[in-house]
């Protein structure tokens, strides 16, 4: 470990406090993620039923196809910015998500930023769980349609068939994790190509039967035009909301990258470029369907239930499965992994802290969950609404803040004599930036009346937390030293 763009203080300590790390949360000896692997991170995370729903629906709603592919086009713009400020974080540096959060929460504090992470990531792993043994459920009944009887009764409000195959992928998903990042390494750069496959193929075979033909301008539901650039605006908050998850702890996944220039490299193609496409292929294949079906068919698996073949059912059905897994794995399971091991470094290691997430992901029953619209948008909404403050004040404390300059390892000293020790292990000026807004977002995500600005809530936190921030560090920047000009190894440190 060593002091980033600096020079150690004379006499700081050099063993980390074991309350504070353990080999997880320490700086990656290993960085064996390239651009490739980065790349195909993105195809997991974005080629996924939620995502094809998502641009599916907002042509339904009635933009047109170029509409949606230049909102999301923005979009994805904005979430490759705010993924590289966060990448290099975490690659120059290291270390993951809890431990970043130090730098501005305080040794102590950064357990709340790392548990409100966790617990949406959570109560998402088990859902998107769910979504997946749905697909898998698809595919035996094509399969086996004797199996028919196993849905007639329930328990907790899952069919035998339907915790059969949640199970099935629960503890797929679990021996996975077990073992450990590079195992996710060698999974998500099988997920991400596989869905392009059987996208691909799925468009080609939709617009065959649609004889070629659809319109690019044309909308399912005509509105004013008024209405179309508020949808337009829409659709970027929307993505922003969604991503703004996995751009809060990007860092869990940049610091194994060997140098700076990959991780964009990498964010680069998945982002403007892969998901891009991907959103320009799910709404051409809607478009598709209701040329050929006369309705909008927005889930791929329905989709694919309309081919009368039981092979290509059975394929693209376990497909889909594989692509929820990658991109459940990557945004929903390393995340609380990390967050928990950082609660309890001494006993709760990334594997430990993985384990409990899946148990936890099991014992919410996330089928219940996911039935229940008001646990899903009240609760995780609400969760949902404090990232964004998160991802200002953290953003703020370190590029304008700190100026860049890091003392990695009085991350790891919970002693007074730490610069991110504050008050008691706590920044108050983060939790006087970041409550306040908090509260302000999960107004605006949650109240009715507000309901035309509940898409930007999070870009609004965003915004309200960072200038708070700002202003009441405003004497601490002026007091810490300029930045001196990059070292040519900076890479390297």
């Amino acid at each position: 470990m060593s002091v980033i763009d600096g020079t150690r203080p004379p006499g700081a300590p050099t063993t980390p406090d074991p309350r504070l790390t353990n080999e997880d949360l320490a700086p990656a000896k290993e960085r064996r993620w390239k651009v490739f692997d980065l790349f195909a991170l993105w195809m997991s995370d974005v080629h996924n039923l939620g995502n094809y729903t998502f641009a599916a629906g907002l042509l339904v709603i009635g933009m047109s196809v170029w509409q949606v592919f230049t909102s999301l086009l923005v979009g994805f713009i904005l979430i490759y910015i705010g993924m590289n400020a966060m990448g290099k974080m975490g690659q120059r540096h290291g270390v993951p998500f809890p431990v970043i959060s130090r730098i501005s929460f305080g040794v102590w504090g950064a357990n709340i930023p790392a548990l409100i992470r966790a617990v949406i990531a959570i109560a998402w792993y088990g859902i998107q769980t769910y979504l997946a043994s749905v697909a898998v459920n698809v595919m035996l009944l094509a399969a086996w349609p004797g199996l028919e009887s196993w849905t007639r009764h329930s328990f907790l409000g899952l069919d035998a068939l339907g915790w059969v195959s949640f199970l099935s992928l629960w503890v797929l998903q679990a021996l996975i994790m077990t073992q450990g990042m590079e195992s996710v390494r060698k999974f998500q750069d099988f997920c991400g190509p596989a869905i392009w496959v059987v996208m691909i193929a799925l468009a080609v075979w939709i617009l065959a039967e649609a004889d070629w033909t659809i319109s690019l301008t044309d909308s399912f539901a005509p509105v004013s035009t008024g209405e179309q650039v508020r949808l337009w605006f829409g659709a970027i908050g929307l993505i922003l909301a969604t991503y703004g998850t996995l751009m809060l702890n990007f860092c869990d996944f940049s610091r194994f990258a060997p140098d700076y220039r990959t991780v964009k490299r990498g964010n680069f193609w998945g982002l403007p470029i892969n998901s891009t496409a991907f959103v320009v292929l799910s709404v051409v294949v809607t478009a598709g369907s209701m040329e050929v079906y006369g309705e909008a068919i927005t889930d791929p698996a329905l989709l694919v239930a309309k081919v009368d073949n039981t092979f290509v059912l059975f394929l693209g059905a376990l497909t889909f499965a594989i692509a929820t897994m990658g991109v459940n794995i990557v945004a929903n399971f390393v995340s609380p992994a990390y967050d928990l091991a950082n609660v309890w470094p001494q006993k709760i290691t990334f594997k430990v802290g993985g384990f409990i997430s899946t148990v936890a992901a099991l014992l919410v029953t996330p089928w219940n969950l996911y039935s229940n619209p008001t646990v899903v948008n009240y609760f995780l909404g609400g969760l949902g609404a404090f990232l964004g403050p998160l991802f200002g004040v953290i953003m703020v404390d370190y590029f304008w803040v700190k100026r860049s300059r890091v003392d990695v390892d009085q991350l790891f000293n919970a002693g007074p004599d730490s610069p991110y020790h504050y008050r008691k292990g706590v920044n108050p000026k983060a939790l006087w930036a970041f409550v306040p807004t908090a509260a302000v977002t999960g107004v605006l995500a949650l109240a009715p009346v507000f309901d035309p600005v509940a898409p930007y809530s999070w870009f609004i936190g965003v915004a309200i937390s960072a200038v708070l921030y700002a202003a009441l560090c405003r004497s601490e920047r002026a007091a810490a030293p300029a930045v001196p000009a990059p070292r040519a190894a900076e890479s390297e440190a």
